[in-house]
């Protein structure tokens, strides 16, 4: 049997300071068959080499993005993988006339840390709603793309965390990487809705503004 490749997307704009998503990546190198791409190192001048990420993304089983949450979503970088990496008529879309989906049966993982506290996000804190009220753009991003979007991985009160949780934090998350995809509960989730887009709601390419 074949091992599972996986790609780690590390988008941390401040790494050298972080105290969750940088032991995190650590532990994520330390997994044989992981590859980590840490966004913010690769890309300091925000130009992403395109068809390196894609390549990148083609050949993994599983792809986790892996970066604090920052104002309710994800870091200026991931975003900007996201719109360019992608890209109509590669990650989803037509292109000469028929379906395209590069990354159709793969698996995404989100792996999030939160400043806040847990109880901060329910309707009584001060962010006023469960984490999962943000997640539908990352799981609609994964419907349209065809990528299964497994439950994820969330650390709260980040820099609350003592060294002895943390470390239990990062063992776990190597342990995970490790096991994919013998988790309990891939076993029982359906594969990825799919989501068509019709071709008159996108442009053809030249006509694109």
């Amino acid at each position: 049997m074949v091992a599972p490749s996986i790609l780690v997307l590390v988008a941390h704009p401040a790494l050298q300071h972080s105290h969750v998503n940088r032991p995190l990546m650590e532990a994520a190198r330390g997994v044989p068959g992981v590859q980590v791409r840490d966004l913010y190192a690769l890309y300091p001048d925000y130009a992403i080499d395109v068809a390196a990420e894609q390549a990148a993304a083609a050949a993994a089983d599983l792809i986790v993005w892996q970066h604090p949450l920052q104002w309710y979503s994800m870091p200026p970088l991931m975003k900007l993988w996201l719109d360019e990496v992608l890209a109509y008529g590669w990650a989803y879309g037509h292109a000469e006339g028929r379906s395209t989906r590069a990354l159709q049966g793969k698996d995404l993982w989100l792996v999030l840390s939160t400043g806040g506290t847990e109880d901060a996000y329910h309707p009584q804190g001060y962010n006023r709603y469960f984490l999962d009220a943000f997640l539908p753009p990352y799981e609609q991003t994964a419907a349209l793309c065809g990528l299964r979007f497994l439950p994820p991985m969330v650390q709260h009160g980040a820099h609350q965390l003592s060294a002895d949780a943390l470390r239990e934090h990062a063992q776990t998350y190597a342990s995970r990487l490790r096991d994919y995809p013998d988790w309990p509960e891939i076993a029982d989730m359906a594969e990825c809705p799919t989501c068509q887009v019709p071709l008159r709601d996108r442009p053809a390419v030249e006509d694109r503004r």
